[in-house]
């Protein structure tokens, strides 16, 4: 399929019931979504690929209710990190519980991003995943996705003064961290 504006892709999937325009929305989004699911589930990545895959079913369900206001990416994290959500509350994980799983950091050497072999960033991955789960979403959303705090606010549903509190208090936390980290390591 040539390269096709997401907004015709919806459109045409929604429209024409166009299984090949789905297709290459997902095509197009599936990588980073499975790395933000990796994140959040602690590089579970059996768990990131199932959360991945409801995220794209529920996509799928509910493309109709798209508003074109939003840029199609933001309105898939939304979905995601709702199941992510559906799913930590269902088995009433806390942060001790996702950490004891067991992909951990043997699974940040898989990853499909370019730089994760590097010391830094799977320190900053280890101190994330130590990060409760709404304030690890929020600094995962601005750091490696790149949101504004404005689309973290509309992707996680959350108001803009709570996710500006995330993300302060979240770095607070991690340059804390860091500091000791390069002291030992320097």
């Amino acid at each position: 399929m040539e390269k096709l504006d997401e907004a015709v892709l919806v459109e045409l999937a929604v429209s024409d019931n166009d299984q090949r325009a789905f297709s290459e929305l997902v095509n197009r989004h599936q990588s980073n979504l499975r790395y933000s699911m990796r994140q959040l589930t602690n590089w579970n990545e059996d768990l990131a690929d199932d959360l991945a895959q409801d995220t794209f079913i529920q996509a799928f369900k509910e493309l109709h209710r798209f508003r074109k206001e939003a840029k199609f990416s933001s309105w898939l994290y939304r979905i995601g990190y709702n199941i992510f959500l559906q799913y930590v509350r269902k088995k009433q994980l806390d942060t001790q519980s996702i950490d004891e799983d067991p992909y951990t950091a043997n699974q940040l050497m898989s990853s499909e991003q370019g730089d994760e072999d590097s010391p830094l960033h799977q320190k900053v991955a280890k101190l994330l995943a130590m990060l409760e789960p709404e304030r690890r979403s929020v600094l995962h959303l601005l750091l490696h996705r790149q949101n504004t705090q404005q689309e973290i606010s509309e992707i996680m549903g959350i108001p803009l003064g709570t996710v500006k509190t995330h993300i302060n208090r979240g770095r607070a936390v991690l340059q804390q961290k860091l500091q000791g980290w390069r002291e030992t390591t320097s």
